[in-house]
């Protein structure tokens, strides 16, 4: 049994070895080869050529976090169309009824969001 997993260690160990190796590299040749203390301007924010207006921990409306969602879940939704028409010569009808109660059911939530304002922008 401690056959099958000596890869698996031998792996760990090579990851943690060479892990462990560039960190400590990186920190002896950084401290050698660049200062440690950057000037001002380069710790100031940088935001499209000027200074920003507010502090980067601003709340943002929500209005972008669900515009986002919805974009991501529809978004991930079409991508299902990709494997489907690859294969519906083998699905058959079957197939093709089924991608038309997922489209169906894509176009039910549109609408439910349509009408509820959630993409609505003021």
């Amino acid at each position: 049994m401690l056959a099958e997993y000596f890869p698996v260690l031998i792996f760990i160990a090579i990851a943690l070895v060479m892990g462990i190796g560039l960190l400590m590299t990186g920190g002896i040749l950084g401290s050698l080869l660049g200062p440690r203390e950057p000037s001002s301007e380069k710790s100031s924010p940088y935001e499209c050529g000027f200074e920003a207006f507010e502090d980067s921990r601003s709340q943002f409306d929500v209005r972008y976090y669900l515009v986002a969602i919805l974009f991501i879940i529809f978004d991930l939704e079409i991508t299902f169309f990709i494997p489907w028409a690859l294969v519906l010569d083998e699905l058959g009808t079957f197939g093709l009824f089924a991608m038309r109660f997922f489209v169906l059911e894509l176009v039910i939530g549109f609408i439910y969001l349509w009408k509820k304002g959630a993409l609505e922008w003021e």
